[in-house]
């Protein structure tokens, strides 16, 4: 006589809690969302289109010296640079392209892309800490507006910073009033952005890199210009 087949019991699927579920969409939500900001981080900005060139590069001398004469003479004197000339000016001073690798950047770049003049306190030391992370800089001026794109090297990796603001003085010191930024590609948050130009312009470290030159009035953006008036 066969033996009857045993038979056990039916199987008995297993529901998954809905809070497990919702821990795993934000768990998985978290790790894609840190992977989108890093990739948005590490990608560069493409630059601004400005144009640099021996010829807006010696005009921008030539100006920068008649206020330096003009000014060791104890006259008044204003300066003025459109963007091409600052390009210039900046690309042929700083000389970025052959710059080593560094670790970290926090240079003054304003402070390094402020006209010089006979007492420049801007210090060598200063420029050789730019120099030693910034690989490039652009500045494009529109209306009373700046945008300043920065590329700069972070542990061999190069990154890209755009802020645009307003650029102006008050008190003997630089000034700059963001409106919005990116880094990479990741745009910083509005209330991110004000708060850390506000601590790096109040930080004592670099509240003297900020002071404009002794004969220095003012200087600010003017119709897609750089203005500087001396004393």
């Amino acid at each position: 006589m066969p033996t009857p087949a045993l038979v056990g019991p039916p199987a008995v699927s297993k529901r998954v809690s809905p809070w497990v579920w919702a821990f795993r969409f934000v768990r998985w939500s978290t790790y894609l969302a840190a992977l989108i900001t890093l990739i948005l981080l590490l990608h560069k900005a493409a630059p601004p289109p400005v144009e640099v060139s021996p010829q807006a590069a010696a005009r921008a001398e030539e100006k920068v010296e008649q206020v330096q004469q003009a000014s060791s003479r104890g006259e008044p004197a204003t300066l003025r640079l459109d963007e091409s000339e600052l390009n210039s000016y900046l690309a042929s001073h700083l000389n970025l392209a052959s710059t080593p690798n560094a670790a970290s950047t926090s240079a003054p770049v304003a402070a390094a892309a402020a006209p010089p003049s006979a007492s420049d306190t801007v210090s060598d030391a200063d420029m050789e800490q730019a120099r030693s992370s910034v690989r490039d800089v652009k500045v494009q001026m529109e209306g009373d507006r700046v945008r300043a794109y920065v590329v700069f090297d972070v542990h061999g990796k190069d990154m890209t910073l755009e802020l645009v603001g307003r650029l102006g003085s008050s008190e003997g010191f630089l000034k700059f009033e963001p409106v919005s930024g990116k880094l990479g590609s990741l745009p910083i948050p509005q209330s991110t952005l004000e708060s850390a130009v506000q601590r790096l312009m109040d930080s004592p470290e670099n509240r003297e890199k900020l002071r404009l030159p002794a004969d220095m009035r003012e200087m600010h953006i003017e119709n897609g210009e750089l203005v500087a008036t001396y004393h």
